[in-house]
């Protein structure tokens, strides 16, 4: 089965879904800080929103076969930012408790610097299924967390599942990464 040619137009949309996600970043900041006490509609359907592009960037550059190492570095890149702000501002307002907020935050940054760390050296971690699980089940408890009322608590029970996917995921990256220093 031969692939058609992509167009160099359709090329570049997965890259500029990441790039609308890095610009959603502070819009959905701004959105949730104004939304006051209660459900943040608003900034829940900014965050909703950039769940699925994350999504549908990666699947059209894997269709399309237009993987780019920008888009290696800046998807998963978005993903944290977004993910780690919302956990940030989730706390702030006293939905989200610190312990869970500070995880997802070690767990990022984390994940920053060891790429920094191991890319220079040829490793490459590729992203697991559970890695993907985790992320998916991170942003459906910090979404549900955003447009519930404050105090409700069923979405944490969620959001931990999806901390804790991240954690066996990471532990995973860790392992591989291992292997491969090893092996070279």
């Amino acid at each position: 089965m031969s692939i058609e040619p992509v167009s160099p137009v359709l090329r570049q949309i997965p890259n500029a879904l990441t790039i609308v996600r890095f610009a959603a970043v502070p819009v959905f900041a701004v959105a949730f800080l104004n939304a006051g006490d209660g459900a943040a509609w608003g900034a829940g359907v900014i965050f909703g929103a950039a769940a699925i592009t994350d999504q549908i960037d990666g699947w059209l550059a894997r269709r399309w076969h237009v993987e780019s190492q920008f888009g290696r570095v800046a998807d998963p890149l978005a993903d944290r930012l977004m993910i780690s702000v919302a956990a940030v501002l989730l706390w702030y307002d006293g939905r989200l408790p610190w312990p869970g907020a500070l995880l997802v935050l070690l767990r990022d940054v984390i994940l920053v610097v060891g790429y920094k760390l191991l890319a220079p050296r040829g490793v490459t971690v590729e992203v697991t299924m559970l890695g993907k699980v985790a992320t998916w089940i991170l942003y459906l408890g910090l979404a549900l967390l955003i447009v519930t009322d404050e105090g409700t608590q069923w979405p944490l029970w969620i959001f931990w599942l999806g901390v804790a996917l991240a954690l066996g995921a990471g532990a995973q990256y860790v392992a591989r990464a291992r292997r491969t220093i090893a092996s070279g």
